[in-house]
């Protein structure tokens, strides 16, 4: 029996980008989901730690890749447990940039969400951007990537930073 309740919530996992003059960086979320139809807008949580957090608060704008089912664990490894202070996230893989000049990811994305930062609040090491959704589109057919997905399919430990981390359950799930 699952120890401790808040590993029983679902969440979907996707990648949120954004740049800083022409540099593009990323990070993967559990946080994103919608909060208003009109107009369309979502929110995102990301560590004040991580170099995304600091171009969206330049740019005041992200967006969201939403991962399908068969994402493989080295696509979450390169934007989930590697900083993009020391490596290019984007190199040697496919994306477009959206009309707000942030890239989404092509490969093993179902849709995307490009979106203009509206307000934002600290929430514990987290800020919460809320973004006006400006442009979106679906890429494919397919099922949502979910944390509880890939605890059934893998164990993948999560990344400090991750809002799901807990020194006591080092793993997705």
């Amino acid at each position: 029996m699952e120890a401790n309740p808040l590993n029983l919530i679902n969440y979907g996992l996707y990648i949120v980008t954004s740049r800083q003059d022409n540099r593009f960086n990323g990070l993967v979320t559990n946080i994103v989901f919608q909060v208003a139809a009109e107009p369309p807008t979502v929110l995102t949580g990301i560590n004040v730690a991580n170099l995304t957090h600091e171009y969206i608060t330049g740019c005041q704008a992200f967006n969201v890749s939403i991962l399908a089912e068969d994402t493989p664990l080295a696509l979450i490894e390169r934007f989930g447990y590697k900083s993009g202070r020391q490596i290019d996230k984007f190199a040697g893989l496919r994306y477009e940039l959206g009309q707000n000049g942030i890239p989404y990811l092509i490969d093993h994305t179902l849709a995307f969400l490009e979106t203009q930062v509206t307000g934002s609040f600290t929430a514990g090491r987290q800020t919460i951007f809320i973004g006006q959704i400006t442009n979106m589109g679906v890429l494919r057919e397919g099922r949502p990537l979910s944390t509880s997905y890939r605890q059934h399919a893998h164990r993948w430990p999560v990344p400090k930073n991750a809002s799901l981390y807990n020194p006591d359950t080092l793993y997705f799930g």
